[in-house]
């Protein structure tokens, strides 16, 4: 806390702040052909601005633009070590604003202050740093070809990058997706999600006065139908990172079989469970770790741990020291650092969720606004709030009388992004790990690994890569082989 200000000094920059309001292309803000929108206040309802949305033709000219900065090549053919200067110079950047950035995201999109400055800008910074730091260290390979040639495998820019941002972590996902595509050389045009461009637009503001080329990175705000689908049926976008619900992933999947068949990557939606099992260690390490998993980001979290499945011989101790735990979970202005949940991202969003609440809850259940109290449910498997991604602080809770049942019931949902399990045995929770399918397992605590590991999902939870990790830098890259033919001619037939 000590690195927090107070709710009133964060309101005094929440009054001072400039906010971005239109498409950012070839290096500079200019109108969009789109509707005009307003961005609302999720917390307060309050309008922030009015922004000037980017349609169609906006598309075709960032597209352009884009395709020509990448030809000229003075950020795709840049000597590596220069596009990791660029980069540091923008996290330096992004650091000397971190205030601003951190009170226009919590502005933006209702998440709580404290989140906003101890988590999503260090991690922004640290993400483009991670990459940028890559560049000039990862080396291309040399086949196996004999004497008689030379083969090279090289990784190249796959060109012009569409990044398709979620609402829930505006600026850290756009960090997932810049970080190691501009680090590979491409030219990148980010699509934030409608209810929250602002830090992508000054995020790309600064970027380019850190350096990035003009056309190298741009923003177009709009919503799906106006920039969304004109950029997955671009035949001059040459891929689409996506991050997500499940159901907007499987459009662009078909947006590119409908085009030109560009690389898609998906990061979509989870059920995620938390497995406790019977010789589970210290059941208040325990509970501090699910009640994060489950209400963190007011739930509004693709690695949510939404289902706690439990051993029935561990579940009431640990039930009561969850409802305990939710004492220090507040709620309420999201400027103000000592309340750990804010508001979710609107009001349709508020109502869906809002409809999984009912009957009798463990603990929470109240809805003020766009407010949710941290609510617990006992349920059955077959309950919709065990299956459904609800996006929400909501967590279900499923009793087993075994580890074979908990790993049935842990894959018993469509979903497979993440999943913590808990045991005191290494060999037990290994083998849990490993029978779980999810793109990455915890064992004795919730989280997602670090920017090192890989992070993506099985299922219907993600399709054709991974964010974070040398992977993602991978994923951003098409690999090209040359192959070099050493044999002297002379010593072969004469070819008339």
């Amino acid at each position: 806390m000590s690195d927090l200000l107070t709710r009133d000094e964060y309101t005094a920059i929440a009054a001072d702040l400039d906010l971005p309001a239109a498409p950012f292309v070839d290096g500079k803000f200019r109108k969009g052909g789109g509707t005009a929108t307003e961005t609302v206040n999720p917390a307060t309802g309050d309008i922030l601005t009015t922004v000037s949305t980017a349609n169609a033709a906006d598309v075709d000219l960032a597209v352009t633009k884009a395709n020509e900065a990448h030809e000229r090549g003075e950020w795709s053919r840049a000597h590596p070590s220069e596009r990791k200067d660029v980069l540091i110079r923008l996290c330096k950047l992004i650091t000397r604003r971190k205030r601003e950035f951190a009170v226009m995201e919590s502005l933006d999109s209702g998440k709580p202050i404290r989140d906003c400055e101890l988590v999503d800008i260090p991690e922004t910074i640290n993400t483009i740093k991670w990459h940028a730091e890559l560049i000039d260290k990862i080396y291309d390979q040399v086949g196996p070809s004999g004497d008689d040639a030379v083969s090279m495998i090289l990784r190249e820019p796959v060109g012009v990058v569409a990044a398709v941002l979620p609402w829930n972590f505006p600026l850290m996902m756009m960090a997932w997706k810049i970080g190691p595509a501009l680090a590979a050389g491409n030219s990148v045009i980010v699509k934030p999600a409608e209810q929250t461009s602002m830090t992508a637009l000054r995020l790309a503001e600064v970027a380019h006065m850190a350096g990035v080329p003009r056309g190298v990175l741009q923003v177009l705000p709009g919503d799906g139908p106006g920039v969304g689908e004109p950029l997955g049926l671009h035949s001059d976008v040459d891929m689409v990172s996506f991050t997500g619900s499940t159901e907007t992933g499987r459009r662009f999947l078909r947006y590119s079989a409908d085009s030109n068949l560009k690389k898609v990557t998906l990061e979509c939606g989870g059920k995620n469970p938390a497995v406790v099992l019977e010789d589970a260690e210290n059941l208040d390490h325990v509970a501090e770790h699910v009640v994060n998993a489950a209400f963190w980001n007011m739930g509004e979290n693709c690695s949510a741990n939404s289902r706690l499945i439990v051993h029935e011989a561990v579940k009431a101790p640990l039930m009561e020291r969850l409802v305990a735990r939710l004492r220090d979970w507040k709620t309420g202005d999201p400027l103000d650092p000592a309340n750990h949940l804010g508001a979710l991202i609107d009001g349709n969003h508020c109502k869906k969720v809002e409809g999984y609440l009912g009957g009798t809850a463990v603990a929470g259940g109240k809805v003020a606004g766009n407010f949710v109290e941290p609510t617990i449910y006992e349920v059955s498997r077959d309950d919709p709030r065990a299956r459904e991604e609800i996006f929400g602080p909501i967590l279900s809770v499923i009793g087993v009388n075994s580890a074979e049942e908990a790993i049935e019931v842990a894959n018993s949902t469509d979903y497979g992004l993440t999943a913590s399990v808990f045991s005191a045995n290494t060999r037990t929770a290994l083998r849990a790990a490993r029978g779980i399918r999810a793109g990455t397992v915890t064992v004795n605590c919730y989280g997602e690994g670090d920017i090192s590991t890989p992070f993506g999902g099985m299922k219907q939870s993600g399709f054709g890569g991974r964010d974070n990790g040398i992977h993602a830098h991978d994923q951003f890259t098409e690999l090209k082989t040359i192959w070099i033919d050493l044999t002297d001619p002379a010593d072969g037939d004469n070819v008339e």
